[in-house]
């Protein structure tokens, strides 16, 4: 296991279970005591877990916590396949479709490797990655220019002004955080921007969010609730949520994972 999935590993360990000991992490990974501290020193550095005698507890997180692609993509794998898959059921062969950047719509991509003669835009390096090592001839895929995210997400005005000139059928939005208050809201202000560009390309909008994202709140609003014609979440979203995201979402899709 190479050094960022370790990491990845332990920061997913302090999310579910609080905390983790360093003894525990040696047993569990077949490293040196000297490694663990050393992934500990590095995940503190990058506020993902605070350090504490013998182990790490979980770091105090805000609206600005943005963890980098490959943290988030070891967190909720299987919801995030369960979401893909009812996801991936929308889209048609001949329809043009645009994926925003994230850990969910990456897997969805996986998904929709299979779709025939689809036209992909996305902003999200490693959406394009996908669909390029599957290199179908009938598939064209638009990756926007802009600068790069700790999300890998490309944002930016030259980012926008790409997507400003499209016409998609659908747009999979991927969300820091959903609240019917607050809407959908990312921690990266540009990124919003962008975001804001993919709805307005979009004649649907699709969110695809596990159940973690229900009342998490980033600085930056994309979008109200209301907007997204269908919602794609999991089977651990609480039932108060529920009710209210169908009061709200056009379409509310629960994942059976």
């Amino acid at each position: 296991m190479l050094a960022p999935q370790r990491q990845a590993a332990i920061v997913e360990k302090v999310r579910v279970d609080g905390a983790v000991r360093v003894s525990d992490l040696v047993a569990e990974f077949n490293v040196s005591d000297m490694t663990i501290r050393r992934d500990l020193e590095i995940l503190a550095e990058r506020k993902l877990v605070a350090k504490v005698h013998g182990g790490a507890t979980q770091a105090r997180s805000g609206v600005d916590e943005e963890p980098g692609f490959t943290i988030k993509s070891v967190r909720r794998k299987e919801a995030k396949h369960a979401i893909a898959r009812a996801a991936a059921g929308f889209v048609q062969p001949g329809e043009s479709i645009a994926l925003s950047a994230g850990t969910t719509t990456w897997v969805l991509a996986r998904h929709l490797t299979g779709v025939a003669d689809v036209t992909v835009v996305t902003n999200s390096i490693r959406v394009a990655e996908v669909f390029h090592q599957h290199d179908r001839d009938d598939q064209k895929i638009i990756l926007t220019g802009g600068t790069r995210t700790p999300s890998e997400a490309l944002v930016g005005p030259i980012a926008d002004n790409c997507l400003d000139s499209l016409n998609v059928d659908t747009l999979f939005l991927g969300v820091h955080g959903i609240s019917t208050k607050r809407g959908f809201t990312t921690p990266n202000i540009e990124e919003s921007e962008t975001n804001k560009a993919l709805i307005r390309a979009a004649r649907r909008v699709i969110v695809v969010a596990d159940s973690t994202k229900w009342q998490t709140v980033g600085t930056r609003a994309i979008a109200p609730v209301t907007r997204a014609d269908v919602l794609v979440t999991d089977t651990d979203l609480p039932e108060p949520a529920k009710r209210a995201l169908r009061d709200h979402v056009g379409r509310l899709v629960i994942a059976d994972t």
